[in-house]
């Protein structure tokens, strides 16, 4: 079951802080990062965020994240995490299907590490293509997507 978080709830910022811990810890080691920058994120920041958090709960657990912003008609998915005892069931495709059905804007973007291959796979399943690579400050070279919705 799909529902919007309220990230402002102190409980609720606890438990998406630690479905980021288990799920990012999993990606820092899958793209060899030493420092990852998203591991750096604590509950404060996640209860000040004003983006949209939406969870993807299974026998009353959350298992997974998906957090999105809006501008310029855009939906940017700014993070997307399972928990590592739900991998390969699904639930990441299910969430992006659902905040792009949910979105009446133009088109989405998010963007991962370019040694992500299973992120950019799923995103690819979904239509995103790239179209841009960086290397930010912390190292990790990165690349965006983005699809027409």
């Amino acid at each position: 079951m799909i529902n919007k978080l309220n990230n402002k709830n102190n409980d609720t910022a606890n438990i998406i802080f630690a479905v980021f811990q288990k799920s990012y810890a999993i990606e820092a080691k899958l793209i060899g990062a030493h420092n990852f920058p998203p591991l750096a994120r604590n509950i404060k920041g996640i209860k000040k965020s004003e983006t949209t958090f939406y969870g993807y709960s299974e026998n009353e657990c959350l298992a997974a994240v998906i957090e999105v912003d809006t501008n310029n008609e855009c939906l940017d998915i700014c993070s997307l995490t399972v928990v590592p005892n739900h991998f390969k069931k699904g639930i990441a495709s299910k969430l992006i299907s659902y905040v792009l059905a949910m979105s009446d804007l133009s088109h989405a973007i998010v963007e991962t590490a370019v040694a992500n291959t299973p992120a950019i796979n799923l995103y690819k399943k979904h239509g995103f293509v790239e179209f841009k690579r960086w290397t930010p400050s912390h190292g990790i070279e990165k690349l965006a997507m983005s699809v027409v919705i």
